[in-house]
């Protein structure tokens, strides 16, 4: 049995002190005890998110990290340095990363090899952009994704490895996969993954979804068997919404 993962990203948006009143009011709010919880702020709100809630059920990831241990390379962080901060979990290969700052499948491979070894909990993002879609190549872009990915990772080293199927013209634009969509992807996703690192990895893989999850749709989707949970964006900035997210499946106990 699976447990679902929901993950928010929180992007280029709070200070630590607007993080440390997020948590605040989000933590009551919670009620599902079921699903693993993570929010992934700026780097420089990390302490400040560590020590907020320490005493909690939530988690804290990175939303990057560099594949070296060190070195001159201004502005990054490293695996090490995002653990020594207090997370536990870290994006690789978002869409913006890919859209603005050079991401490949290849530099993605290097830091989920770095992930893994520094016993991180990694959410590696593939999918295709619109005009792919239109074109009837999403399954050979999610492919050709994974194969570069997770090339040279082994079944026994990726054990914490987590996927998240963000369709690029789903996210921030209000649009957003229909539960079957969704899971048509993740089916095609988990088929490369049991021939790059074996059916049983495949099998007890997650993968969430990604591209405008709010309150509103968040129960269709995770409806879907192929769904473990959700990376949330721009509906995770506010307490009460992600909280709206997160209580989804209080109700399945």
């Amino acid at each position: 049995m699976r447990t679902n993962l929901l993950v928010a990203n929180w992007k280029m948006y709070k200070t630590p002190a607007q993080s440390a009143e997020f948590v605040e009011a989000f933590l009551p709010l919670i009620s599902n005890k079921n699903d693993e919880i993570v929010i992934c702020p700026p780097a420089v709100c990390i302490p400040t998110m560590v020590d907020a809630t320490r005493t909690s059920s939530v988690f804290v990831g990175a939303q990057n990290l560099h594949w070296e241990k060190e070195g001159a390379f201004t502005g990054e962080v490293s695996a090490q340095m995002i653990v020594a901060a207090g997370c536990t979990h870290v994006i690789i290969g978002h869409s913006e990363r890919r859209q603005y700052f050079g991401e490949t499948d290849s530099t993605v491979n290097k830091r989920l090899e770095a992930a893994l070894e520094a016993g991180l909990t990694p959410v590696v993002c593939i999918g295709e952009v619109l005009e792919e879609r239109e074109a009837g190549l999403t399954e050979d872009v999610l492919r050709r994704q994974c194969a570069v990915a997770f090339r040279g990772i082994s079944g026994a080293k990726a054990a914490k490895l987590t996927i998240a199927y963000e369709p690029v013209w789903a996210i921030g634009t209000g649009r957003t996969a229909t539960p079957k969509m969704a899971a048509d992807a993740h089916a095609v996703i988990r088929a490369e993954v049991a021939k790059a690192m074996g059916d049983e990895l495949a099998r007890k893989l997650r993968m969430l979804y990604g591209g405008s999850v709010k309150p509103e749709n968040i129960a269709s989707l995770m409806a879907e068997p192929e769904i473990d949970g959700a990376l949330v964006g721009g509906a995770s900035l506010d307490p009460k919404s992600f909280a709206a997210i997160v209580n989804y499946g209080a109700a399945r106990g």
